[in-house]
């Protein structure tokens, strides 16, 4: 029996990217065959993805700038029609869009070639690729129950799965949260997402820094800085006197996260889920140029159960945090009862849920 294809179209950051590699490996366990579809910037973020291969092609974000709107237009056209191509060679029983700019030629290619279409939506609000494309869809699947800025036209096709998320965080979901005995160790990760946080850097080293002597000898603190920012971070711990391992990236995040306390992170849609997922308290701080400000509208899904708190970027400032980190990490009963509030909240079988939305609508 001919094994059926998928294209997965995603790209731009890795957001986008680690619940498509997520929804891959669900269709590769089922049978099929998976293709990524994405440009030069998505391949940046697709080292490991679990496809059969993974396919370039042109794609562009429009701005209203003539002079570089035009040649974009040109460049996404030539997109589509190289997917177009390539899809009369496969040809795929399903088009599966994750968002992001380098999504968009597959998924016109795919509405061409009458492909069924489905869409998944990280975020609580609607990108614009897949608000473009919601019309199209036979699925709008999301990963959280609010979603703004989906077509009317579109909403008896909307399905709350979940965000699919990667295994090794799925294997924090197994592991009790640590306990914090009184007077004992306290694990705080710092997380700033794909682009790295400026700020984070900036202001959290120095209100660790500010808190008493005795909160902070008990600290074993990992922070994910910006590469330029390392140094000045460490400097800032080790006057301190605080146990700090910093660096611009973590490939254990699995390991890193079953062993915290508490999170300080971004309220990127991969980040929120993760938490959920990984049942771990944290301190959200959106990042006020997202898009729609949907890292706000994402930081919902861990305060509404009470999981989390939330900090404005022109409310985060040293004292604020110092006052804050200090209340939640002196109460551990209460860390322990956001744990398992944010763990409550989380869609674990989000990967299957979607891969059965998927199997149901293709061709």
């Amino acid at each position: 029996m001919t094994k059926k294809v998928v294209v997965i179209a995603a790209g731009g950051t890795g957001g986008h990217l680690f619940p498509a590699a997520a929804f891959a490996e669900e269709m590769f366990r089922r049978n099929w065959r998976v293709i990524l579809m994405t440009d030069a910037r998505g391949r940046r973020y697709a080292e490991g993805f679990p496809a059969e291969r993974i396919e370039d092609v042109p794609a562009a974000s429009l701005s209203a700038n003539p002079f570089t709107a035009i040649p974009a237009l040109f460049k996404i056209s030539r997109g589509i029609n190289e997917a177009k191509r390539r899809f009369t060679e496969l040809p795929p029983s399903l088009v599966a869009g994750f968002g992001g700019y380098p999504s968009f030629p597959a998924l016109m290619a795919a509405r061409a070639h009458k492909v069924p279409i489905l869409i998944h939506e990280q975020n609580s609000v609607l990108g614009r690729v897949n608000r473009t494309m919601a019309t199209s869809a036979a699925i709008v699947a999301c990963g959280f129950e609010r979603l703004d800025r989906l077509p009317a036209s579109a909403t008896d096709r909307k399905r709350v799965v979940g965000n699919p998320v990667r295994s090794p965080i799925l294997a924090v979901r197994e592991r009790p949260y640590p306990e914090a005995p009184a007077g004992g160790r306290l694990n705080l990760l710092i997380i700033g997402g794909s682009q790295g946080a400026r700020v984070f850097g900036e202001v959290i080293p120095a209100a660790i820094a500010s808190l008493p002597q005795a909160l902070r000898q008990r600290l074993d603190v990992v922070h994910q800085v910006r590469e330029e920012q390392v140094e000045a971070a460490k400097k800032t711990y080790a006057k301190a006197k605080v146990n700090a391992d910093v660096a611009p990236f973590f490939t254990d995040m699995g390991q890193r996260l079953g062993a915290c306390h508490l999170v300080i992170s971004r309220a990127g849609a991969s980040s929120v889920t993760e938490l959920q997922v990984a049942g771990r308290p944290a301190i959200l701080i959106p990042f006020a140029a997202a898009a729609d400000d949907h890292q706000t509208a994402n930081a919902e899904g861990l305060t509404a159960v009470g999981a989390a708190d939330v900090f404005t970027e022109q409310e985060f400032e040293p004292a604020a945090l110092a006052g804050l980190l200090e209340r939640r990490l002196a109460d551990a009963h209460g860390l322990a009862v956001r744990a398992a509030a944010a763990r409550a909240s989380a869609k674990p079988e989000a990967a299957k849920s979607l891969a059965d939305l998927a199997e149901s609508v293709a061709r």
